[in-house]
């Protein structure tokens, strides 16, 4: 009987998600519309963004190089270049808005609203702007080869490892310049440890541990960031995510993922958050008070980021690449080919 009220409860929290999304709509306005671009075999990328015009133009080639057909963004009051960069690309649709990005769900109000809309019946990749997706066989492989053995196998939900990279000297040491592969100046991670739970009622994973954990809450891991995501599913109008990717309902879609040491078809999201201007944001979210729940008491790491700290230590491991990563546990290997 509990578990009958549990899923009748969820069932109602995720009408609700789907129903803010609807109001939500009113709050964008459309910059660019190519969504005539859409086939039913499209992959599509959804991400809402702010001031990411560093970042995006290796995004976008990252992307496009790995399958990705049809980008749909959100633009959140970017005063620097971010709107026009992407008004002005062939394969992306764009709106804007300067809702309160906290208010809407920390964007997945507008985000969910875009893939009601666009993208029911297709494969999805929902990431941020400094995140990108690597998976066994990648090198030679598109998302169009992995979503294929994904729906052989039954599994319409890819989960991964959210994986901080990091360079070897202080933050605000690092030379960076817009397309560049940031691969080449992060070049270092934490190979663990990671540690797995499964929470209740929604069963969604809950992934602690990595480089964030040492260096910035050692003494409260509970603190530390979520580190499991559902970046890529095939997609179905009735589906929202509740808290970013890293829980999504139906409920039934969080046990597609285990975390690190999965041997189904997993990933790893290579996160790029930890370049020079890492610093300027830092300082300026711990203003604007628009991510966490409760942005006062995360201060003191908006603090320590912004004192451009050296995160490489003597167990951080150079990173080489999807082979190193299936070595290492964090990812599964050919069975995902």
């Amino acid at each position: 009987m509990k578990r009958v009220w549990q899923a009748y409860k969820l069932r109602v929290l995720r009408r609700h998600l789907l129903w803010r999304a609807f109001r939500a709509r009113h709050a964008l306005k459309q910059v660019s519309d190519r969504t005539d671009r859409i086939r039913p075999e499209s992959i599509l990328c959804v991400a809402c963004v702010r001031n990411e015009s560093l970042r995006l133009p290796f995004f976008l080639q990252y992307y496009r190089a790995l399958g990705v057909t049809d980008f749909l963004f959100v633009d959140n009051g970017s005063d620097d270049g971010t709107l026009a960069l992407l008004s002005d690309q062939p394969d992306v649709s764009l709106w804007s808005t300067d809702a309160g990005y906290k208010a809407a769900r920390f964007g997945l109000d507008w985000v969910t609203w875009l893939q009601m809309r666009y993208a029911s019946g297709k494969w999805c990749l929902t990431v941020d702007a400094d995140e990108l997706l690597v998976f066994s066989g990648d090198a030679d492989r598109t998302l169009s080869h992995l979503t294929e053995a994904l729906e052989a196998e039954g599994q319409i939900a890819f989960g991964a490892l959210m994986l901080d990279l990091y360079s070897e000297g202080p933050v605000g040491g690092i030379s960076y310049v817009a397309g560049q592969n940031p691969l080449e100046v992060l070049t270092h991670f934490d190979a663990g440890p990671y540690r797995a739970t499964r929470q209740m009622p929604k069963e969604n994973l809950w992934v602690l541990g990595g480089v964030r954990e040492r260096v910035f809450f050692p003494d409260a891991p509970e603190r530390g960031p979520t580190l499991n995501k559902l970046p890529l599913v095939k997609w179905n109008w009735r589906y929202a995510y509740v808290n970013s990717t890293h829980a999504i309902l139906p409920r039934n879609l969080n046990r597609f993922y285990d975390g690190p040491g999965d041997t189904r078809p997993c990933g790893v999201l290579l996160h790029t958050k930890f370049l020079a201007d890492v610093i300027g944001r830092s300082c300026e979210e711990k203003q604007r008070k628009q991510h966490f729940h409760q942005p006062e008491a995360y201060a003191d790491y908006y603090d320590h980021v912004a004192a451009s700290p050296t995160l490489c230590s003597e167990g951080s491991i150079r990173y080489e690449g999807a082979d190193q990563l299936i070595a290492l546990g964090l990812m599964s290997g050919e069975r995902g080919a």
